[in-house]
């Protein structure tokens, strides 16, 4: 066999080789991404004003990063910073956390990770509370946690393991576990 003989045997199998991968890898067609793995859009440094039916004012939101999953149609936040109005508007709630998950319909927000709510310092009756997690229903002014949870106002610490608190008549109500410290206040 002639040396033109061989390499038209090498050239032939090369092509017969890869053709048989260029099919074979036709064939293995790569997975879709599925659809919540992508969002419908993104937005970064932000502030976004949620208005309740009649047009007031429902809450606000800042955060570096919110994305929304359209399958659900639930927006995740990273950093988020949430001010909810207490009545009149004069004063504001201020909830900030890690990150945060806004319903579909907005009527619920959950914080998780170095959860901080305080407010107005300027309200006679200042209170800050700090947990782990937090569910909050803007619309109906109210929140709850089922982990540990620390509420401070001048004077008072309280510490306790779950809490359900009216944030328009800043009222709560500690569940288990419940430490109190008092330091009066001097005249």
């Amino acid at each position: 066999m002639s040396w033109r003989g061989a390499l038209i045997i090498v050239l032939l199998v090369a092509a017969i080789a890869s053709g048989w991968s260029a099919w074979r890898q036709r064939a293995e067609a790569p997975e879709a991404a599925s659809a919540s793995d992508r969002s419908d859009y993104v937005l970064e440094d932000f502030e976004l004003v949620s208005l309740d039916k009649d047009g007031s004012e429902a809450f606000t939101l800042r955060a570096p990063h919110l994305q929304r999953d359209p399958v659900d149609d639930t927006m995740s936040l990273r950093e988020p910073l949430f001010l909810l109005p207490e009545d009149g508007g004069e004063f504001y709630w201020d909830l900030r956390a890690a990150t945060g998950w806004i319903s579909a319909d907005s009527e619920q927000m959950r914080l998780e990770g170095d959860v901080v709510a305080v407010s107005d310092p300027a309200d006679s009756r200042a209170m800050r509370l700090e947990t782990e997690a937090l569910e909050v229903l803007p619309r109906a002014r109210r929140a709850r946690s089922d982990v540990a949870v620390t509420i401070t106002e001048p004077g008072t610490t309280m510490r306790g393991t779950g809490m359900e608190i009216d944030l328009a008549d800043k009222r709560f109500q500690l569940t288990s576990k419940v430490h109190t410290r008092y330091v009066p206040t001097r005249r």
